[in-house]
Order: C-alpha cells, then structure tokens, then sequence
C-alpha cells in the first residue's frame, strides 16, 4: 500500500476533525508518549486500490485476449439455412473450428430481411464470442427504408468482406427480347406491359432493377414475392414473369440449358461463366449491384480481437480448396482487410441510399 502525507495531500472534509494524527511516521509515539495511529488519506487509499487494480486487471485482460478464442464461437447468419448466405460462413466455420481447436458455430436468425439477426449480434457482448455473416440488406440497405432498426448497423466492426456473387438480369425462355438494348426498347414502346419479380424493397433483386430503371429510363411492373427468390424463379421459368435478377450461381444452370435468356450481369467485366453475355456497365458505366456476404463483431468489440479474427477468415478464404468450392458455386473470392471492408460498406450504403430515395422505396 503506498501512503501520503494526508496533511499536505488531503483537503479538509466538512463535519471531521482535523487534529488527527498525520502520517509522517509509520510509527513510534508522540511527545506525549501516545502510539502514534497511521491514518491513510482518501486520495492515498484511492490511489492505493487504483493501482492495484490496475495490476490485477490489465494481466488479465492481456491474458483473455491472447488466449481468444478459448470456447464456442457463434456466427449469427440472419438468413434461412441452405441459402448461399448461409454455405459460406458455415465452410469458413468449419475451417475455423480445426484452426483454432474451438468449435464454431452458425445459428440460423432469419427475419425482416436479416434485421432480427443483425439485432442480436448488436446487442450481443463485444467479446468475440459472436459474430454476423450477412449479405448487404442489414448493413447497407435497411437503414433507408426502416424509421427504427433498434440498432447501429454503422456501428458493427468489419472482419471481412469474404466473397461477391454477380446478379444477372433473365428473362423467360419465350420474351421477345434477346437483349439489354431490346428489352429497353420493348418497355418504353408497351409501357407496363412487361414484368419484373423481385424480393421486397430491401432486396438485392429489387434494388439493382431500381437501379437499372434509374438508369435506362425503361420501366417495368414490379411483382413482389416472398420467401426469396426461389419462387420468383420457379415463374419465371414457367414463363408467368418476364424478368428478374438473381445471383449467377442459382441461375447458371438454367440459362446455359436455354431455360432462361441471359440479358445482362450486373458486374463492371463480362464474368467467365458466361463470357457471351454482356456487363450492364457496358450500356450503363458505373453499373454495378452484386450480393456480398461479409463478416462482422458487435460494435466496440477490441481490435485485437477482431484483428485475430480477420486474419484467420481471409487465411482461410486464399486457401486453394476454399476458394475453388467458392468459384464453383459462381463466387468470386474477396477476402478483403478490415479497412478494405470498412470503404466497401461506405460506398454501398451511398449506392444504395441513392436508389432508395430517387425510386421513393419504403419498407413493406
């Protein structure tokens, strides 16, 4: 314990007597021959208690983070199993559990377009513990459309950006239109007429039509689904909607067994897997809208923490096995640093805050 001299450190406290014995000694009598008592100044014993606590705590905060992760770890997918939001943190996850020699998990949190699992990951403790693996509408996209998310989605640390799949615009096996340019030109002469399914107003299909629509000056009538864009699909194929965007992977097979027309991706570049098919940004430079699946922490959580964690996902992600079951599901590899994560997110909350306001979208 250190001490002070309470006489000369200690300011006078209302109601207390102040001919109390001062601590200049740790002992012996005084003149009169009366054992001296050590009475400790308050400033003394705070300092005291700060201190030690400081020894106490700082080891071991310095021990838990060294030792993270040291249990289970969660990643909170806000999105159905089975989905391609879902595959990817659980194939990182896997390869997490053996790196670290902790299981990791994923929990399934589907709801209000990712919003209920986003929510609990927010409110969930800073530790590491658990973690989001989302694609963009919790992050980017909700915010625009909801009065009140109940969180920050700014606020969440970024861990990485881990893969983008390209969308592509389809039309039906029978549309009397085999391009961009033709479909174009078909809405703006029959206005109305022709047709575009999509997923709700945070969804990445109805987005980048919105998108397109801004841009092209054509207009299509929008049919709303539920459920993702599997029954969207299921329409068009059975030729009750003319258009819609999807992600590469799920609609691959369809187009290249002529199921489906192929009339545009919505990358910057023509993808390898469909070389044939021109980028909408050809027509329409700056056109981009692609769905990404990122990982992120609960907002504070310590960047050593999170540093640790980025590390090990993009490790993971560059390892030659990863990515070619990515590539072979239509993913493009990003594996993207905290900071590379952080710019992205910022450019498409503008890209699509922008969209939502001139197309006057809202929440259904």
């Amino acid at each position: 314990m250190i001490e002070t001299n309470a006489a000369l450190s200690e300011p006078a406290i209302p109601g207390e007597s102040h001919g109390r014995p001062c601590t200049r000694a740790a002992g012996g009598e005084d003149p009169q021959g009366t054992p001296r008592t050590i009475v400790k100044g308050r400033s003394g014993i705070r300092l005291g208690v700060a201190l030690l606590i400081s020894l106490a705590v700082a080891p071991a905060v310095s021990w838990a983070q060294a030792a993270y992760p040291s249990r289970v770890i969660k990643i909170v997918v806000p999105f159905p199993g089975g989905t391609t939001a879902d595959e990817i943190p659980r194939l990182v996850a896997e390869k997490l559990s053996a790196r670290w020699g902790q299981q990791v998990i994923i929990e399934n949190r589907p709801g209000a377009t990712g919003n209920i699992g986003a929510g609990i990951v927010a409110k969930a403790e800073p530790d590491g513990y658990t973690l989001l693996s989302t694609a963009p509408p919790p992050l980017v996209v909700n915010h625009n459309l909801y009065s009140n998310l109940g969180f920050d989605p700014t606020a969440f640390v970024p861990i990485s950006l881990m893969a983008v799949v390209p969308n592509v615009l389809i039309g039906r096996k029978e549309l009397p239109a085999n391009s961009l340019g033709e479909l174009i030109a078909l809405s703006k002469d029959k206005p109305g007429q022709f047709t575009s399914g999509t997923t709700g107003p945070g969804g990445t299909p109805r987005l980048s039509m919105e998108m397109l629509q801004l841009v092209s000056g054509m207009k299509l009538r929008d049919i709303p689904y539920r459920g993702g864009t599997a029954p969207v699909l299921v329409d068009v194929l059975g030729g009750r909607i003319d258009t819609m965007f999807i992600n590469i992977s799920d609609a691959l097979a369809h187009i290249r067994s002529g199921s489906v027309k192929a009339l545009g991706v919505a990358t910057e570049k023509r993808v390898p897997q469909l070389p044939d098919v021109p980028a909408i940004a050809e027509s329409f430079p700056g056109y981009y809208a692609a769905t990404w699946y990122a990982m992120m922490a609960p907002p504070k959580t310590p960047p050593q923490i999170t540093a640790k964690v980025s590390a090990a996902v993009m490790d993971i992600l560059k390892t030659t096995d990863v990515g070619t079951k990515l590539q072979t599901q239509s993913m493009i590899v990003v594996a993207a640093s905290q900071a590379e994560t952080a710019k992205f997110l910022k450019d498409e909350i503008e890209r699509w805050r922008g969209v939502i306001k001139a197309a006057g979208l809202k929440a259904e």
